[in-house]
């Protein structure tokens, strides 16, 4: 008999680091396929605020979070979380965020 490993979302960080507000709005362009320039405008944020979020010079205020996703068409709760979680990090709190 052969068992499957567990691939779950510790691996997951192991393999490629944190889920980070900036990286998961990137993949999320990507696979939208938009540049940037165009995903700015469709989030209604200049094309350098969008380069600074990516690129984590810049961590999104909850309410800002909340507003990119109602523009995603995605749950609050998830980037609001992600933004929080970085806002921890980024101060070296060994916290996790959890909002329901």
């Amino acid at each position: 008999m052969t068992t499957k490993a567990q691939y779950g979302t510790s691996e997951l960080e192991r393999d490629f680091g944190c889920l980070t507000f900036g990286n998961a709005l990137s993949s999320y362009r990507t696979g939208e396929e938009k540049n940037q320039r165009a995903f700015a405008d469709f989030l209604g944020i200049s094309p350098q605020s969008l380069c600074d979020i990516e690129k984590e010079r810049r961590i999104p205020s909850p309410s800002r979070a909340a507003k990119i996703a109602r523009q995603l068409g995605e749950p609050e709760s998830f980037w609001v979380q992600l933004a929080l979680q970085d806002m921890l990090r980024k101060e070296n709190l060994n916290l996790v965020v959890s909002v329901d």
